[in-house]
């Protein structure tokens, strides 16, 4: 077997630091485009000679993760693209019209700006995780390491199964949202466009999924961008409709509905919202330098979550009445239900509620492609780990993880269900209940992990100068984010047990809560199969330079030394943008 460096000719990608060989020689002649599309499927195998006797099973699978061969093609504007448009999708342009009409106009700023102090505290951890260890499947692989196999376990194939049902919902959404224009095309047919766009793109591997985000999410900026822009402008009276509206509808019917436990559910709501953040920490992988990209891209990504979420909520908190009949529509890709589109239509303004529904459209399937992504990556992760089937740790020349792309394609197939509307809701409703509270459970891991990392450092008697990047928000602001994400767990189960009007009622309760025992019913479930009991790692035998990035933390010091020095010597609005962005 040659060696990680050589170069594999024509049909085979390959990266001077990933240990996996094609089993063809150099000497292979150049192949036509045919045959070197179906032998780019073919496996790259891995270096074995890299595993010695004397390594623990941890150690074995640091060293499988830190060598997946996956590409390192994803750039810095990829990173800030994807880090924006993985969590704005039907979330913000329509599902913040159901916390509008349960829980009121001030409702929707305060709770995310609660959701987003906690947010920072957990991208920022996440941040300084992968950075320090870019591996795939990210927080999977930091649950195993940090905490134990079974938390890592459960909580990846909870983030596996959450995706897998993503996917075909948010088909079946991009199909429903073209009866915005034309009712009387049959949904099943942009059912198979989108479901193969979104599969082709991701066959095209890390850089398609790289540029389509990309191009996708840069339509979402410039669309929210327009709409602060015109909500100023509409609040002000200055549309078509004129009339200054001001803080009217905080008065009337005003700035809270259904009390505390309205506030509670918008709390939740936007919780599940910015759901997507977390993929940043995925990509680490395969980023060029993740050193340089991937600490920009983190402390970017909460500031225009932050302008883009708040921003836009108190504009619409502001232009949209609360008690609107028009927010009552159950369809989450119905654009008509969309307080961003009912407040252009307040306005007076004709064409634009059509623009919005294409970037309503646009999110929908930037969201199914971070799916097949996130997925296949976390799949990947798994069985490095041996949490799942090894087949789905075969990564083919191209550096797709194939047969984790794959099992997307066919999870996939439940969009044609599209067909019958009935069968549809009663499905998807409790596919996504089992996996329902998956977003707290892996932002409650990430921050979990950090507790612990930033722990075992201290009982080892590590430096943080021996980091690359370092949290903003520190060792408490894990802590925090911890208590709050426990509050919105306790929340959840309040408003899922006292829905808001109504009785307690055994299937409300369950489709909003069953997520919380099937989590640990996978926990458990492991230990009682491997009989593993007990595979919590000590803080001081916790191995803190396995699958490190940056393993001379001496020349790393060096660097970051000249780096604050050339820093220093900027003015002062260049070392404040540096440390916030």
């Amino acid at each position: 077997m040659s060696s990680s460096k050589d170069i594999i000719k024509d049909d085979v990608v390959s990266s001077s630091d990933t240990p996996y060989q094609s089993n063809q020689s150099d000497t292979t002649p150049k192949q036509s485009i045919g045959s070197s599309f179906i032998n780019s499927f073919k496996r790259l195998e891995f270096d074995e000679s890299l595993l010695t006797p004397d390594m623990t099973e941890a150690e074995k699978i640091e060293v499988r993760l830190a060598h997946t061969p996956l590409q390192r093609s994803l750039k810095q504007r990829h990173l800030q693209m994807i880090s924006i448009g993985s969590s704005v999708g039907t979330g913000l342009f329509v599902g913040s019209g159901s916390a509008l009409r349960t829980g009121g106009a001030a409702s929707l700023p305060i709770a995310w700006s609660i959701v987003g102090t906690f947010l920072f505290a957990v991208i920022h951890a996440l941040g300084e995780l992968a950075v320090t260890y870019p591996t795939p499947g990210a927080f999977s692989a930091y649950a195993t390491k940090f905490i134990d196999p079974s938390w890592g376990f459960a909580m990846g194939w909870n983030y596996v199964f959450l995706w897998l049902v993503v996917l075909p919902l948010e088909v079946i959404a991009a199909s429903l949202t073209i009866q915005f224009w034309n009712e009387s095309i049959n949904p099943v047919a942009w059912v198979v466009i989108f479901y193969v766009l979104i599969m082709t793109i991701n066959l095209f591997g890390v850089k398609g999924y790289g540029e389509a985000e990309f191009i996708f999410s840069l339509i979402k900026v410039v669309a929210i961008i327009g709409f602060l822009i015109l909500g100023i402008v509409l609040v002000c009276g200055g549309g078509p409709s004129g009339g200054f509206v001001g803080g009217k509808y905080y008065h009337d019917p005003g700035a809270f509905t259904h009390g505390f436990k309205g506030f509670c559910s918008v709390l939740v709501v936007a919780s599940y919202a910015l759901g997507g953040s977390e993929l940043i920490g995925v990509t680490a992988a395969e980023t060029k330098n993740p050193r340089k990209s991937l600490p920009s891209a983190i402390k970017q990504v909460f500031w225009r979550l932050m302008l883009f979420y708040l921003g836009g909520l108190t504009l619409v908190s502001l232009l949209v009445k609360a008690t609107d009949k028009r927010l009552l529509s159950s369809s989450s890709a119905d654009a008509s239900a969309s307080p961003f589109v009912i407040a252009i239509k307040n306005g007076g303004i004709k064409g634009l509620p059509s623009v919005m529904n294409v970037v309503i459209l646009i999110s929908v399937l930037s969201v199914g492609n971070s799916a097949v992504y996130g997925c296949s990556r976390t799949l990947t992760s798994l069985a490095a780990q041996g949490l799942a089937p090894s087949i789905f740790g075969y990564i083919d020349r191209m550096g797709r993880p194939i047969f984790g792309i794959a099992l997307n394609g066919i999870s996939g197939l439940l969009c044609f269900i599209v067909a019958n509307r009935k069968i549809q809701n009663e499905v998807f409703t409790w596919l996504l209940a089992i996996c329902g509270l998956c977003i707290i459970f892996t932002w409650l891991t990430i921050s979990i992990c950090h507790v612990r990392f930033r722990l075992a450092m201290k009982a080892q008697g590590r430096s943080l100068r021996d980091l690359a990047f370092t949290s903003h928000a520190g060792f408490w602001g894990s802590v925090y984010a911890i208590v709050l994400m426990i509050l919105v767990l306790i929340a959840q189960f309040w408003i899922s047990l006292f829905p808001i009007g109504g009785q307690p009622n055994a299937r409300a309760f369950f489709e909003n809560y069953i997520g919380f025992p099937v989590f640990f019913a996978l926990y458990f479930g492991r230990k009682l199969w491997t009989r593993k009991f007990w595979e919590f790692t000590p803080l001081n035998q916790i191995n803190l330079d396995s699958g490190r990035k940056d393993v001379d933390t001496d020349l790393l010091r060096q660097e970051l030394d000249e780096e604050k020095e050339y820093i220093k010597s900027r003015p002062f609005w260049y070392r404040t943008y540096r440390f916030w962005c």
